[in-house]
């Protein structure tokens, strides 16, 4: 990992991260965790840490989307009230799959990207498109082939984990599509704002993720998966076209 080079990071690109009590090593960049190789048994284990926390600033950010707009209308405040409990129950089984593992809260070094990032733009259409339509979007792609590999090694109990946190993000990503929908019928201004949000976002990310880090990304896009989160099939496939990696 020393051959990796170190992307140049801006802290005031961010936000405030959220609080962490003393059991936390919290890192700003993706090079300060410890990223084990493929073949390092503890990588698996790791792994299940660092989605505990990602997880929790999930939970983090729909609360924070709660708190900061008081006034946007019931229905979405009720489906982000309904994101939180999703992201709570999500913490609760990685935790609870690491520590039946041997892993020990605060083991390992965790970062708070996602929160520094979604806290920092400052409308909600702009934060859903960065959170749900594009990170838990990732997540929806990433998890069905994980579901796949963890059957093949008989792990069912990570397999029904990754099935239930699959559901989860679908439905997560679709309120964060129809919101954005209607709002951007209803003010055509939101679309810009999105665009600065996204924008934003992708340069704080690369400030955040090395090139290396993702160049090896080996699951391709779910198209079923999107489609059933209310991307347009266009749109799912100009997002399988920037997957060259390993295409269905």
């Amino acid at each position: 990992m020393n051959a990796i080079a170190r992307p140049h990071y801006d802290p005031a690109l961010f936000a405030p991260g959220p609080a962490r009590d003393s059991r936390f090593t919290v890192v700003d960049q993706w090079v300060d965790c410890q990223n084990f190789p493929e073949d390092d048994p503890n990588r698996d284990i790791e792994f299940l840490h660092r989605q505990m926390n990602e997880e929790t600033n999930g939970m983090e950010n729909a609360a924070r989307n709660l708190a900061d707009f008081p006034d946007a209308e019931w229905v979405i405040r009720m489906q982000l009230a309904r994101q939180c409990s999703d992201e709570a129950r999500h913490v609760l089984m990685f935790q609870s799959l690491f520590e039946e593992r041997g892993g020990k809260t605060g083991q390992y070094p965790v970062m708070n990207f996602q929160f520094r990032i979604i806290t920092k733009i400052d409308n909600l259409a702009g934060r859903l498109a960065v959170q749900n339509r594009t990170f838990e979007a990732e997540g929806v792609d990433a998890v069905e082939p994980a579901i796949e590999e963890a059957r093949k090694k008989g792990d069912e109990k990570l397999a029904e984990l990754f099935d239930a946190q699959l559901a989860d993000e679908i439905c997560h990503v679709r309120f964060a599509n129809d919101y954005i929908s209607q709002t951007s019928a209803k003010d055509p201004r939101s679309v810009m704002r999105v665009g600065r949000a996204l924008s934003y976002a992708g340069e704080a990310f690369s400030q955040i993720m090395p090139k290396e880090s993702i160049e090896g990304i080996k699951y391709s896009v779910n198209r079923q998966g999107r489609l059933e989160a209310g991307f347009r099939p266009e749109e799912v496939e100009f997002a399988a076209s920037q997957r060259p990696a390993k295409r269905d």
